[in-house]
Order: structure tokens, then sequence, then C-alpha cells
């Protein structure tokens, strides 16, 4: 097993913690609408949430940028 090998499945397991991250900010955002909150409350919610997408946006996109990068090295 060498470098890039490493560095696509450490990028394939970053990418799918970020796809994850992505789906819980749904369910989150789902749960959010049927709680029936009022304005202040359900902005409240959505800062996390959105601070939570971007997050797992950028580990989804770094993970993939990992995989391409060992693909093209590796190969």
């Amino acid at each position: 097993m060498t470098i890039f090998d490493v560095l696509i499945w450490c990028g394939a397991v970053m990418t799918i913690c970020g796809i994850a991250g992505i789906l819980w900010c749904i369910w989150a955002v789902q749960k959010a609408r049927r709680a029936g909150l009022d304005e202040a409350g359900f902005r409240a919610r959505m800062q996390r949430v959105v601070a939570v997408n971007m997050g797992a946006l950028v580990a989804s996109v770094m993970g993939l940028m990992a995989v391409v990068i060992g693909i093209m090295l590796g190969g």
C-alpha cells in the first residue's frame, strides 16, 4: 500500500463524513420546520445548521480533492 492509496482512502473517509454531515443538516432543518418555532428560535437553530453545513461541505470537497490527487499521482 503506497502513500497514494492512503491518500485515496483518507479522502474517501472525509467525503463520507462530509456527506453524512450534509444529510444531518437536511434532517435538522426538517425537524426544525416541524417543531413550529417562532422566527427568532428558527433563525438561531438555522445559524447552527448553516455552520455545520459549511463545515461538512468543506470536508466533502477536501476529501474529493484528496481522492482525485491520489488517483492522478498514484496511477
